[in-house]
């Protein structure tokens, strides 16, 4: 069985279930599939520092540890932190047994080559600097959601005790270049904040829907799909760079526009093209001076028209296709699995048809099949 496989978007889905922080007062639900993207978008920032530093980064590990992290996660539920720590440093070899099996009976089509890497990440040491990258992302996530809430739970009992931890957590990473950047405010923290507004955004705003889903929450579900869509293509190291980050990004420009949906883009003349210049000029004039002059180009190479395929001279090649693709399958999952739960409207019925007969016409590797093994999922 291929890697991108309907179980494994399905897992990816099902992380928006999982609630985070739900024993504090919330201003909005937190949830595990967007905590999974915000560090991933972070990595992004902490690895970039490290190479404007001078040092080699291994992104494609980055991106299958952030990805192994995420399944691992999912796996354990919403286990407290200190909980997760504890059982995983106590009873690491049973810990281990337990994920692997339970990745097993969830995504019984797990590629070999795959389950191969991700047994060997559950069973190391994890002290590579790819991993210090993406444990540091990690707490750097947790502490953007803990600032998000300590208001709201300034008199819990323990609440100063768990900033503090969150503090001692991020304080192991000190020598990551961009750790102490991120913690300045700043153009790195701005950036950063800025990708988790995206968690505020709804996916499919004007339906009832279950889950719910945010346009941070989908773009990792968008770059996670197009990663496994590159592996089982055997794609080299800069394509799965660029395809990965592109299809994380590629809804950035959101943050200062907000969701439109599609049948208003295509129903007013004109529409779609004043909306991509003006998107343009605000993540020209908004997020690109928030990052390091030298990283600006290839941010636009990322951001600007994420769905062409391109071969860049400086950057590589992008399948923007594939990337495509794979938003549209996020969001017919994201309408399917609702309307299987028996959470409904017209609007999200005509979008699931609509959103097939699209996907049935997709090309580059049996996205039919695919649809067909989602049809089939239950819920």
């Amino acid at each position: 069985m291929p890697a991108l496989n309907a179980d494994f978007l399905s897992l990816f889905l099902e992380a928006a279930n999982m609630h985070r922080w739900n024993d504090h007062i919330r201003p909005l639900d937190l949830t595990e599939l967007d905590k999974q993207a915000h560090k991933a978008a972070i990595a992004w920032i902490l690895g970039k520092y490290e190479e404007s530093a001078g040092n080699r980064v291994d992104w494609r590990k980055i991106i299958e540890h952030t990805l192994f992290s995420f399944v691992q996660r999912s796996v354990l539920t919403d286990l407290k932190p200190q909980v997760f720590y504890k059982i995983t440093s106590e009873r690491a070899e049973q810990v281990s047994a337990f994920v692997i099996s339970e990745v097993e009976r969830i995504v019984p089509g797990f590629e070999p080559g795959l389950m191969s890497r991700f047994k060997e990440y559950l069973a190391s040491d994890l002290d590579s600097p790819e991993d210090d990258i993406v444990r540091a992302a990690h707490y750097l996530a947790t502490r953007w959601e803990f600032d998000l809430i300590y208001e709201s739970n300034r008199s819990l009992y323990g609440i100063d005790r768990t900033r503090r931890e969150i503090s001692e957590q991020i304080g192991q990473y000190i020598h990551l270049a961009g750790v102490s950047e991120i913690l300045t405010a700043g153009g790195a923290f701005d950036f950063l904040d800025l990708v988790g507004q995206l968690r505020f955004q709804q996916r499919w705003a004007r339906t009832p829907r279950v889950p719910k889903t945010t346009v941070l929450g989908h773009s990792l579900m968008v770059a996670d799909s197009v990663y496994l869509r590159d592996l089982d293509a055997g794609a080299d190291d800069r394509t799965v760079y660029n395809d990965f980050y592109t299809a994380l990004f590629h809804d950035l420009p959101e943050v200062l526009t907000k969701d439109v949906i599609s049948p208003i883009k295509t129903s007013i003349d004109g529409l779609a093209d004043i909306l991509e210049e003006y998107e343009h000029e605000q993540v020209e004039s908004t997020i690109i001076p928030l990052l390091r002059p030298e990283w600006h180009d290839e941010f636009r190479f990322m951001v600007f028209d994420p769905f062409s395929d391109r071969n860049d001279g400086r950057f590589g090649p992008r399948n923007g296709y594939s990337i495509k693709t794979c938003d549209l399958l996020a969001a017919y999952i994201e309408a399917l699995v609702s309307r299987r739960y028996g959470i409904s409207s017209q609007s999200l019925k005509v979008g699931e048809n609509q959103l097939r007969q699209k996907l049935m016409g997709r090309k580059g590797f049996d996205v039919k099949g695919l649809v067909e093994a989602l049809d089939r999922l239950e819920v």
